[in-house]
Order: structure tokens, then sequence, then C-alpha cells
């Protein structure tokens, strides 16, 4: 096992992190010996990776940051590739808790500048115990703009054994500045048989399962790994597989749409019931809380921070969800137009084969485009923070008139 095992379906990519991986380990080992580094190495100090969701832009920066950071001794006598996945700097990396490796995500809508001055500050920071300083910024399409005329100096003017991996769904989501001083590697979609391998391998799936959620979800690894393991996941998505069924008049056009909109807020709600109670109670018990739900003076602050975060995040959440639930209809029309084409594409929701069919019987190809632009412009209305529910409801009329 290395640390490249769960790069699914990324060979190219997987190759040439490797090689710079391999390049990053000679050029530490010919500093510390005082011997000149090579004009051919394939290392840089910032790396952008981008692909559509699901295909692995975290993993590959998470599995590069593992391998800057192998301490194995196979690999100092020259007898492997750095990114063992067993030794110390390999393993710590890839669980998140290296002292050089800070890994940045979000579950709010932006990243903001003090946080982002905070990344820049560690930044600057020489390594601690490791090879390298690695900053991993997951969602690099999240930065504010004045968040990220912070991220440009530091990127311009890096420390000199620091690393920058950002990844973000395309080039067009992250400032030209900042793009145009990484080097850039683009993930694909893995293949479905890839993700259905993994999810079997790892997570010890049935085949039939693994094989029908990496179907579904395209090769999404992360959602195919939740349709195949969440019962809630798998009867959500068969909600949202019914809505084409569903919009047949006016009424169900709206009760389709509050149905959505109500999934997403309860997927929202979990989320605070699992997190926010917790989260409350930890920095309560930092702050010197007292029995009785008192607070010392000076508290509020922090306080009333954290629950303006927990809003955002439960705003995120809400618009996450019905972002996919757009995605699985998208998806669901896709199929349809396979069918009114006669292209012997696989269906992706396969499961449902009788509805396609009869939307796809029912109606036009000119008339299934329609759909999917009026899904597509939800998402976008939704984007422009559009009121959920007027946003969702202006979808499902439309696709009533096809």
């Amino acid at each position: 096992m290395t640390v490249w095992d769960d790069l699914v379906g990324q060979d190219r990519v997987r190759d040439q992190l490797a090689a710079a991986a391999r390049d990053a380990d000679a050029q530490v080992t010919a500093v510390s010996a005082g011997e000149p580094v090579s004009d051919a190495s394939k290392m840089t100090h910032a790396w952008l990776f981008t692909g559509p969701p699901g295909s692995g832009r975290s993993t590959a920066a998470r599995a590069f940051a593992a391998a800057l950071q192998c301490v194995s001794p196979d690999r100092a006598l020259g007898g492997q590739q750095p990114g063992c996945g067993f030794c110390d700097g390999c393993h710590t990396s890839l669980v998140g808790t290296h002292a050089d490796v800070q890994i940045v995500r979000t579950d709010l809508l932006s990243i903001g500048v003090k946080e982002t001055r905070d990344l820049v500050r560690r930044a600057q920071l020489s390594p601690a115990v490791g090879r390298w300083q690695v900053i991993v910024l997951e969602d690099a399409d999240r930065l504010t703009e004045g968040a990220g005329n912070v991220l440009l100096k530091a990127v311009e003017e890096p420390a000199p054994r620091t690393v920058w991996l950002l990844c973000a769904p395309s080039l067009e989501d992250v400032l030209p500045t900042i793009r145009s001083r990484c080097r850039h590697l683009t993930l694909r979609t893995p293949p479905v048989e890839a993700v259905a391998d993994v999810l079997i391998r790892r997570d010890g799936i049935p085949p039939e399962t693994a094989l029908t959620a990496a179907r579904a979800t395209q090769g999404h690894i992360g959602r195919a790994r939740r349709l195949a393991t969440d019962d809630r996941a798998r009867a959500r998505r068969a909600a949202v597989l019914k809505v084409p069924l569903r919009v047949e008049d006016v009424g169900g056009c709206l009760k389709a749409a509050q149905e959505l909109v109500d999934t997403a807020g309860e997927d929202a709600k979990q989320l605070a019931e699992e997190v926010d109670v917790k989260e409350t109670e930890d920095l309560k018990a930092a702050l010197g809380g007292q029995a009785g739900g008192r607070m010392p003076r000076g508290t509020a602050g922090a306080m009333k921070e954290l629950e303006d975060r927990q809003k955002r995040r439960k705003t995120r959440t809400q618009r996450d969800s019905l972002d996919l639930a757009l995605t699985e209809l998208t998806g669901f029309y896709r199929d349809v137009l396979t069918l009114q084409f006669g292209s012997r594409l696989e269906l992706a929701n396969e499961e449902v084969r009788d509805a396609v069919d009869r939307i796809a019987r029912g109606s036009s190809p000119e008339a299934t485009l329609r759909r999917i632009e009026a899904v597509l412009a939800c998402r976008e209305a939704l984007d422009r923070n559009v009121a959920p529910l007027l946003a969702v409801e202006a979808m499902t009329m439309a696709l009533r008139a096809g």
C-alpha cells in the first residue's frame, strides 16, 4: 500500500506527483549536504489541482503532501519512491495530524481575509519536524477577492521549504494572478469500474452495491461511498428521482419543490444537531463557563462569533443538499436523452429505468434539453442567493412545461 492507492483513475497525475516528490526529496537532501539543486527539478512551490466534483482533487493533494513528508528508510537508500504509506511521515499526513501539514477546508460559504492571513503567517514558518511546510487549501474557489489578494503575496514570495497545494473545480474559479503562479494539474472523472473497485477494496462494500452506487453517482467517489453506506442518502435520492413524474400539474410542482427544500433543511438541521451542540459546549468549557450556563464577562463576542459561523454553515449545508438533488435531476434527464437518441450509453439511473423510459416516450429531445436548462438555471439562481423555495418552484414549473 502507498499514499497513491486512493487516487482512483488518475495515472497521469499520480506519475507527475510521484516524480515531483522524488525531486523534492533530492532537493532537501542536496540542500542539507550543501550541494547544488538540479535546475531540472520537477518540484515547485505552488500547485493547483482542478477537476470535476468527485475526481479526487483533495485526495491527490493529500497524497502529495504525504509523499513530501515520507521518511521511509527504503526511500533514503533509493529503494523506492517517496510515499511508502506506512512511515510516520506518510501516516500522520494522511490522517491529518502531521505538525507540518495544514489541511484547510470550509463548510461555510467563503474563506475570508482573517483566515487567509493566519495561513500565510503559518506558511512563513520553517518545518517543525518534517521535510516541508505544506498547506493544503481544499476550497480555493471559496476565497473572497480580498482573501485571494492576501494569498497572492505568499504564493509570489514563498518561504524556502513551503509548498501550497490549492484545489478548485476549474481554473476560472481561482484568481488569474494566483493560477498563473501555480503548476496546474487537471484530474478527470474516474471510471465507474475504478470507483466500484475502491469501494469494494477499501470499504468492504458488496460488489453489486458498489457498482450501483458508482454508476448512479457517475464516478463521484465521495457520493458513491455515501450512497452505498447511508440509508438516508438512498431514500433522499429515490425521492428526488420521482420528481419528474410528479410535475404533471401546478399542485404537484409546488409540492415537489417544497419537499426538496424541506429535505435540504432537514439535512442542515441534522448536521446542526450533530455538531453545533458539541461545539458550543466545548467553547463554553474553554472560556470558563460555570454551572447553570453563566459565562464570564468578555466572552459574549466569542459566543456570538460561533453562532454566526454555525448559521453560515447551516446555509451552506442546505445549499449543498439542494445542489446534490439538482445534480441527480440532471442525471435523470441525461438518461432520458440517452434513450431518446437511441444511444448505447449505460444509464446512470438503471434502477428507475421505467420512469426514464416513460418520460422519454412522452416528450421530445428538445423538451428534455429545456428541462436540463431549467435545472441548471435553478443552480445558478441559488448561487446568486435567490430564495431556495422560489428558485426550486420556478424550476419545477419549467419541468412541467417542458
